[in-house]
């Protein structure tokens, strides 16, 4: 896929490949899986910086249009201000997304990531010396809309969380594991249309993911009626307080990076270097 497709050379790692770069004059399958290394050594690089200051740091992934930025919106708005969070949003051009959040009184900022369908943690590194990270208890970063990519590459977070919206059709688990196997924890978006889209069934869409062998919470939420946000907030300063607990004893959470993704982008056997999403890490 991404081997052929390109969409490992992002303009975080693009430098890497230039004629003076160090994988300039190697083969190509070398050159992806160095550049995955690169990739993983920066992740925890951006993990230990996050951790030394203790700010959650949540993976949010979806299809495009599933209500991601909306998502971050109302829960800004349920918030009232009792978490201190930031935003990085990631899409191919525009600066739309992070004026969203930024209208809410949100620090948030904007990668643009040209024809990459998937960040990276050279592009969050470049971005995170700007966040006022001994302000904040979480950041989230809104990947780029993609339902394979995003959830093979750490990018230096701790917890991957995927909405599944009521539009998509409820085999998506199914037909995209990759990405919902990754999963901390699933969101059914935009359930103030299931009176009008009675062929979605949010029990066959959990069945998918619990077919997967996940046991990852499945919460149902509408940005546009407020069902469900209570149960998410709940997950949100669970997962918080965990983390804390971890930092406290000086250790951290890493995400699930599937295996199956990281093949297809050329690692040969990420199963050495990849630990299960919960495993602790000491930093």
């Amino acid at each position: 896929m991404c081997d052929t497709c390109g969409c490992n050379i992002t303009e975080g790692n693009r430098h890497l490949l230039r004629a003076d770069g160090s994988h300039a004059k190697v083969t190509a399958v070398s050159v992806l899986n160095k550049l995955l290394q690169h990739n993983d050594d920066q992740a925890q690089a951006n993990r230990a910086l996050l951790d030394s200051h203790g700010v959650l740091t949540i993976n949010l992934m979806s299809s495009p249009g599933s209500g991601k930025t909306s998502l971050l919106e109302a829960t800004i708005k349920a918030l009232k201000g009792a978490l201190r969070i930031a935003v990085i949003e990631g899409d191919l051009e525009t600066e739309n997304d992070a004026a969203r959040i930024r209208a809410l009184g949100v620090e948030a900022h904007q990668i643009t990531t040209g024809t990459a369908c998937h960040l990276d943690a050279h592009l969050v590194a470049k971005v995170l010396p700007q966040l006022e990270l001994e302000h904040l208890d979480v950041l989230f970063i809104e990947n780029v809309g993609n339902l394979v990519c995003p959830a093979s590459f750490d990018l230096g977070h701790h917890l991957n969380l995927t909405l599944l919206s009521v539009t998509e059709g409820d085999d998506k688990p199914a037909k995209y594991p990759v990405m919902f196997r990754a999963a901390d924890a699933m969101l059914l978006s935009k359930t103030d249309l299931l009176t009008v889209l009675e062929e979605f069934s949010p029990e066959r869409a959990e069945a998918c993911l619990r077919n997967l062998a996940s046991k990852a919470p499945v919460i149902r939420v509408s940005a546009k009626t407020g069902e469900g946000m209570q149960e998410w907030l709940g997950w949100l300063y669970q997962r918080l307080e965990h983390y804390r607990e971890m930092r406290r004893e000086n250790l951290s959470l890493r995400p699930a990076v599937q295996s199956e993704g990281r093949k297809l982008h050329g690692l040969a056997q990420p199963e050495l270097r990849f630990k299960p999403v919960s495993k602790l890490e000491t930093v």
